[in-house]
């Protein structure tokens, strides 16, 4: 009889509180959307739009996002889902601002954890575009002859046969977790960071680049263990490159004299500097036009090499397509040049570097 009491008195008590859920329904959940009040294709004019994402408001819907938005379509109507205009646009203020990425979420009205998310989508997604955009122009006649009109002045004339400037920059991150390795990311200036090495181009585009060695590679172990160095050794570039002095002197790299002594070190030198400028400009107006590369990213380090590689693909889409980011004395800045000695060389390399001296006599 007790244990009958005992489940008569349970069953009394749960119809009792699905009496009270009843009287106390829950609230249904509120969702809330920019993307229902307020556009920003719409909302901001042509100028407030590319200052806030950097490009036209033409490119982003008619040429970046074609380009990736099969992949980013959500598969149904669950939980939601963020329309593909709204994850480029979110992606592109997180490139165009390098602030956190909960201050991104707030003002799309998305929690930190979905920008997160979308910024390493979208970024992944234009990474696989980095063969069609970034790559060597199959004719090099106008490349040369624009390099060749850097270096001249009223008394010197240019270097000849001229490819590509390069030069390594580095991009701050957080310490790599969950690598027995992560000090070798601690670069010469004491913070973390990815060197990442770039070929650019008479116009800033960006040739070639490479975004896997960590901070405490030299930029000559980059170089020698890259594709563009294979390719240049092999034969199917034929060209010069033209460096600092932290690269070699090969037969295919122009490097600075570090002790001219004559008047034509001197004009070779002057020359080769004009040049090599071209890729230390670019470094200015990358890291201007996309500030996260320049306040670090927090991201692990698969995500990060996509988010610089995507900044590279959506730049030099930028320049083909005639969208070029301008905020005042942006062309003008030149960041530090890092002068360091390097003395790894070849004998052809000197004697190649020796014959274009010749030639300013």
């Amino acid at each position: 009889m007790e244990n009958i009491e005992r489940v008569l008195t349970s069953i009394e008590n749960i119809e009792t509180l699905g009496t009270a859920a009843d009287m106390n329904p829950r609230m249904p959940k509120l969702y809330v959307r920019n993307e229902y009040n307020q556009n920003p294709f719409e909302l901001y004019s042509e100028n407030e739009f590319k200052r806030r994402y950097r490009f036209f408001k033409h490119t982003v819907l008619n040429v970046i996002l074609p380009l990736i938005i099969t992949n980013l379509q959500p598969f149904n109507n669950r939980g939601l889902p963020i329309l593909p205009q709204l994850q480029i646009l979110i992606a592109l203020r997180f490139y165009a601002t390098g602030c956190f990425q909960m201050v991104c979420g707030d003002l799309n009205s998305i929690s930190q954890s979905s920008v997160c998310l979308i910024v390493n989508k979208v970024s992944a997604e234009l990474s696989k575009l980095l063969p069609r955009f970034v790559n060597f122009p199959r004719n090099m006649t106008t490349v040369k002859r624009k390099f060749e009109e850097l270096g001249k002045s009223n008394t010197h004339h240019g270097l000849n046969n001229i490819i590509g400037a390069i030069d390594c920059t580095h991009i701050k991150i957080n310490r790599p977790r969950g690598i027995t390795h992560s000090e070798a990311y601690r670069n010469r200036k004491g913070y973390f960071s990815v060197n990442v090495q770039a070929i650019i181009g008479p116009d800033l585009e960006i040739f070639d680049i490479v975004t896997r060695w960590p901070g405490s590679s030299h930029d000559s172990r980059i170089f020698r263990n890259s594709q563009a160095y294979a390719r240049l050794v092999n034969g199917e570039l034929e060209g010069v490159l033209v460096g600092d002095s932290g690269y070699p002197a090969l037969n295919f790299m122009l490097t600075p004299l570090l002790n001219p002594q004559t008047r034509a070190d001197n004009n070779y030198n002057y020359s080769q500097l004009r040049t090599r400028n071209i890729v230390e400009r670019f470094f200015g107006v990358w890291k201007k036009k996309f500030p996260c590369l320049q306040r670090g990213l927090r991201s692990k380090l698969t995500n990060t090499s996509n988010i610089i590689i995507a900044c590279a693909v959506l730049h030099n889409i930028g320049i083909q397509r005639g969208d070029v980011y301008d905020d005042g004395d942006l062309t003008d800045q030149t960041p530090e040049v890092e002068q360091h000695r390097n003395n790894e060389r070849s004998t052809t390399g000197l004697a190649f570097r020796q014959s274009v001296i010749a030639q300013f006599n």
